[in-house]
């Protein structure tokens, strides 16, 4: 039998699977991919069953559940300021990673560019390729992981299509500024850019920060996609539930690839969803709750040799290993994981060109007594 060749052929397991697969291996405190290690609320796990109880087990309609969607645009208006259509504005997906693989299928096509900054994201690269795409790889400016636009502007072409960006960032935790948003917004506009904004960390923003969606600026809205993830957001990540909010004509392109990605959502989860939202407490207190564990996390580093990179969001901290060890990152996540018993994901992996700060990513959606014991660890190395 002849070779078939691979469309991506440089891409082998995610860098996640691995690295939990060698924390349960080894018996190692599994701080790498990014889930948390406690309970849901009960409450919505209680609504789910009413609604399978309830019959409710068939196809969802291909944008979602109009319950669903309709305490979204409220939320949105709410929080953003921004009014938008459920009928037409917002589709439910099988997880953030699809909703942005459907928006990128919906616009991307043979040659086109597409502008994205590493560290980023390990989906974005290969869902661009997969469509034909070419992605155009610009770095975040160490140690504050901000964007140079300078050299956006430099880069961006006739065959430029798209930016992705993400805020809160996986894995950096930094947070785009107003200043940020603005001026991607008139770039945008310059040159008939379509922005891609991955935003699955709304939530879980620090500090007295006010998440800078690009939802809160309407020319900015009117050319963006802008996608959102329930699993980070009530700490269900197992049931893969996102949703995309984009203008009416952008949408009609993003249903057409949804409906032969996906085509719909799990019918029970998306009406315990729409039902368990109507609280807002629910999604409000996130903020202090994942800042509570950031928190908990840095005091109990205190006297480690470790440095934190500062978090401004996301449930992830960077820590630096430099006063420890040169090693390059892949192999200190290795030796702190069969050796020291923690595991962490490199940064290096989420560059094209594998930089690598000495830097190690640390996922705190843990149990206190988690952190506690995996800090214990760590101020000993």
């Amino acid at each position: 039998m002849s070779t078939i060749p691979s469309r991506l052929p440089d891409v082998g397991t995610s860098i996640f699977s691995v690295m939990s697969k060698m924390a349960l291996e080894h018996g190692a405190i599994n701080l790498s991919q990014g889930f948390p290690d406690f309970a849901i609320d009960e409450t919505i796990v209680h609504l789910v069953h009413r609604y399978m109880l309830e019959g409710h087990n068939q196809y969802a309609p291909m944008p979602g559940t109009p319950a669903l969607r309709q305490i979204i645009a409220q939320v949105i208006r709410e929080t953003y300021d921004h009014t938008v259509d459920p009928e037409t504005e917002i589709t439910i997906t099988p997880g953030a990673t699809e909703a942005i693989f459907a928006a990128i299928a919906a616009f991307v096509g043979p040659g086109d560019e597409v502008i994205l900054f590493d560290p980023a994201y390990d989906s974005y690269d290969p869902a661009i390729r997969l469509n034909g795409g070419i992605p155009v790889h610009l770095s975040l400016q160490y140690p504050t992981f901000t964007i140079d636009w300078d050299i956006v502007r430099t880069r961006i072409t006739p065959r430029t299509r798209m930016i992705m960006i993400n805020t809160p960032h996986n894995p950096c935790g930094v947070t785009l500024s107003k200043e940020a948003l603005r001026t991607l917004e008139t770039l945008a506009e310059q040159h008939n850019l379509l922005i891609l904004s991955d935003e699955v960390y709304e939530r879980l923003i620090f500090d007295g920060q006010q998440h800078q969606s690009v939802l809160r600026y309407p020319a900015l809205a009117a050319r963006s996609l802008a996608v959102f993830s329930f699993g980070k957001t009530f700490h269900a990540t197992g049931w893969k539930v996102g949703y995309v909010v984009a203008p009416t004509p952008l949408m009609h392109e993003v249903r057409k690839a949804h409906q032969f990605i996906a085509f719909s959502v799990n019918t029970p989860v998306q009406l315990a969803l729409a039902e368990y939202m109507q609280v807002p407490d629910r999604y409000l207190s996130l903020a202090a709750f994942y800042q509570q564990k950031r928190d908990f996390f840095l005091e109990h580093l205190r006297g480690s040799s470790f440095e934190p990179v500062a978090c401004k969001g996301s449930y992830f901290q960077l820590l630096s290993y430099k006063n420890i060890s040169h090693q390059p990152d892949t192999a200190m996540a290795e030796e702190l994981t069969k050796k020291f018993k923690v595991a962490a994901i490199p940064v290096s992996v989420f560059y094209q060109d594998r930089t690598d700060n000495h830097l190690l990513r640390f996922c705190f959606a843990k149990k206190e007594e988690t952190l506690s014991k995996a800090c214990e660890i760590l101020r000993k190395i």
